[in-house]
């Protein structure tokens, strides 16, 4: 019963090609749809991936990683004399204007560090060193964005609000779908910038024999000169009163983290702490539930099934109808029903296997032309792969059983008819 399967998949290649074409577009539509909502998910907490930190204190105010209000640094001061903390290190977490030399003004997210700390460093550098960062007004970016931050190379110069900016390196896949650009300097570089605000000076005058004033902007959002801005003075160094976003926190070997996080808000008000894993899921919530994001990602995914199951089942029933006679002859030298069944089902796990494979390679091929190109992250891992193949499995075997039906109705009698 086996070959009858096959041969029943491969009498007309053609059209087998068709049939296979047709279920590899439906595991294709599923695995990106899922990959997509995938990518989104964790995309939303791409600042958490590129730390190591056990514990993150915020203001109590947070709403998710990018709404919240700053707390000043004299918290991390108190932070390391809480039991339990081996390491504390701040972090600035902030939106700012970005100007090219050429092109349009964009919004960026500054991302200030320590870049002689354990507990934060931009993941997947592809081209420069963090130690560059140690000098002021240097940034590093990630390559996807190069073309809408209009840099092209290391030692680009552009402003950040109303400071110059050097570029010292760049990284890979280190980006965020809900986020602007981000870009990595350090602490004090990080404080300047936002404190920087925008500088815009109007002047005017009357001219003579006109009753209206002419005014002219000195802020431009383009600036034609590829002449480096002055240089501005040293950035200070960060004092107790002035505002980061973030304590990170490393908690000594066998602490519980449970209870070192509630020690953590009694030491230090008007804050909240989390775990790794607890901040991930709650900027993951936030993104999933409480944005139209999140539900379009998803009604997406739910709606590739749906399409999928109804391509699959339309190429498996025309299958069928085509081979009536050979059923019907089946029937009427005495195969029984769960004879002729598990054909249907044999050729539909063959229809699976043929179209699942195909599928999902251009899957990932797809997947990893998006990434490196666009910076938009198509997660495809081997456990949504394996889920994949387990509805692309119930797809064919839900349209064979449908199918089936209508080899149960057949009448041997046709197989003699004229």
């Amino acid at each position: 019963m086996v070959s009858l399967a096959r041969k029943n998949l491969l009498t007309d290649i053609p059209r087998f090609l068709v049939a296979q074409a047709g279920i590899m577009f439906a595991v294709s539509l599923v695995t990106l749809q899922t990959g997509i909502f995938n990518g989104f998910t964790r995309s939303t907490a791409q600042l958490i991936y590129n730390s190591n930190a056990d514990i993150w204190v915020a203001s109590d105010t947070l709403v998710q990683s990018e709404l919240t209000l700053p707390i000043p640094l004299s918290h991390v001061i108190d932070a390391r004399q809480v039991e339990g903390v081996e390491r504390a290190e701040p972090l600035i977490f902030s939106g700012a204007l970005w100007r090219p030399r050429r092109g349009e003004i964009t919004r960026v997210k500054v991302i200030g560090f320590d870049p002689n700390g354990q507990l934060f460093t931009p993941i997947n550098l592809i081209d420069g060193n963090v130690s560059a960062l140690k000098n002021p007004y240097t940034i590093i970016v990630d390559a996807t964005n190069q073309d809408s931050l209009n840099v092209q190379k290391i030692g680009d110069r552009v402003d950040v609000n109303s400071l110059p900016a050097r570029l010292v390196g760049l990284t890979k896949r280190n980006s965020s779908i809900v986020s602007n650009a981000f870009m990595f300097t350090s602490l004090e570089t990080a404080n300047a910038f936002l404190t920087s605000g925008q500088t815009s000076q109007v002047y005017c005058k009357l001219p003579s024999g006109s009753q209206e004033l002419s005014c002219t902007n000195t802020y431009s959002s383009t600036v034609e000169s590829e002449a480096p801005s002055e240089v501005p003075p040293t950035p200070n160094r960060l004092v107790a009163s002035d505002l980061i976003t973030y304590i990170l926190i490393k908690a000594e070997p066998g602490q519980n983290l449970q209870e070192l996080k509630q020690r953590l808000q009694a030491k230090l008000p008007n804050t909240i702490a989390y775990t790794r894993e607890e901040f991930i899921n709650k900027n993951q919530t936030f993104w999933q539930q409480r944005t139209g994001i999140g539900f379009i990602l998803g009604l997406g995914a739910v709606v590739g099934i749906i399409v999928g199951v109804i391509i699959v089942g339309q190429i498996l029933y025309s299958s069928v109808s085509d081979h009536l006679k050979e059923f019907g002859t089946l029937k009427a030298i005495g195969a029984s029903d769960w004879v002729i069944y598990s054909v249907i089902i044999e050729q539909s796990l063959w229809m699976a296997v043929f179209g699942y494979l195909p599928g999902m390679a251009l899957c990932y091929g797809v997947a990893t032309w998006t990434s490196a190109t666009q910076g938009i992250l198509i997660l495809i891992t081997p456990g949504s792969a394996i889920a994949v193949f387990g509805i692309t499995l119930a797809m064919c075997i839900g349209s064979a059983i449908f199918a089936i039906q209508k080899v149960t109705r057949l009448d041997p009698a046709m197989v003699f008819k004229a």
